[in-house]
């Protein structure tokens, strides 16, 4: 027996034993999972079916549901119309905090997906320009996460610009078309803007993306401990696919979203880092880091313990093998 593999089997027996506690819950008939082109592994495991494959044996189906943003997934998952979604880790922390009942149980990418976009021929090309103008974003979302950190940067809130609520798409296409002054971009809505329509992006910060995380249900943590290690398994062999084989996540992802090499190239190459899975300190760092601006600009309540939500939401005892 390999010590990869001792590993694994040590990690289980001990996750097995923090959730002994749970009732015996009967298998489920599927798991519902979502896929979307700001989470590249996802399209990978699903383009593959290698989670049908995982559970074919057991007679469990997958039903895959597409989200279009963080919003999304955190709807779904708090309507229980998925049991694991992709998120931004700060969005999935603003929604604990709002008492979505999930837990943050892996890393699938860490991505500088956002920044602040303007139109080829705009004048704005600072924060401090957006100061009474119309800005595209969907709340919920890292992208509005960012947008609000940017304007405290600078001194500014949201009370200063005109917040236009559309989704990631729409958002894009209102930019293009001049019906606002300004969007928070998510890729690969945004690099298509940036490759194709010129669009400029007049303000990022790597730092301010928060990562990549999938969550799962907490009930369904609860009652399924065993399937959801199997999941996270299964989803840290399509990562491991996907760093080796960079081909197949961009035949994937063009497959998916029909759009140009140069702009999948743009997202993939340039501001997609598949390298970590295992929830840690950066990423806890970071999503504080998140939490506590938006404390302090005001969107999260002044008596939230934004720290130890923080702790409540991530968990980090799923074994990545077995």
């Amino acid at each position: 027996m390999s010590y990869l593999t001792r590993r694994g089997l040590a990690a289980l027996a001990i996750f097995a034993g923090l959730t002994a506690g749970a009732p015996a819950a009967d298998k489920p008939k599927e798991i519902r999972i979502d896929w979307a082109t700001y989470n590249p592994v996802s399209l990978v495991l699903k383009d593959k079916g290698l989670l049908e494959k995982e559970f074919e044996k057991d007679g469990i189906a997958i039903r895959w549901v597409q989200t279009l943003g963080s919003n999304k997934a955190l709807e779904f998952l708090n309507a229980s119309s998925i049991d694991f979604g992709s998120t931004a880790g700060s969005a999935a922390l603003v929604a604990k905090i709002n008492g979505n009942p999930i837990k943050s149980i892996y890393v699938y990418s860490r991505p500088e997906w956002t920044a602040l976009v303007a139109g080829k021929d705009s004048k704005i090309s600072r924060i401090e320009d957006l100061k009474g103008k119309r800005v595209a974003v969907t709340r919920g979302t890292d992208p509005h996460i960012f947008l609000v950190r940017a304007l405290q940067s600078v001194g500014l809130t949201e009370k200063d610009i005109t917040p236009v609520l559309l989704q990631h798409p729409d958002g894009k296409t209102a930019l293009i078309r001049g019906d606002v002054d300004a969007w928070a971009g998510l890729d690969p809505m945004m690099a298509a803007a940036e490759v194709e329509d010129g669009a400029k992006l007049f303000y990022r910060n790597k730092d301010a993306n928060t990562w990549g995380i999938l969550n799962v249900r907490e009930d369904f943590l609860k009652e399924q401990p065993e399937i959801v290690a199997r999941v996270l398994k299964v989803y840290e062999d399509a990562r491991k696919l996907s760093l080796a084989d960079p081909d197949v996540v961009k035949k994937t992802f063009i497959a998916v979203t029909r759009l140009p090499d140069a702009v999948v190239d743009k997202q993939l190459k340039e501001r997609t880092e598949l390298t970590h899975s295992k929830i840690g300190a950066p990423q806890r760092d970071s999503i504080l880091a998140a939490g506590l601006a938006l404390q302090q600009a005001g969107v999260i309540k002044a008596d939230v313990d934004v720290k130890k939500v923080l702790d409540d939401l991530l968990y980090d005892k799923v074994p990545l093998t077995n």
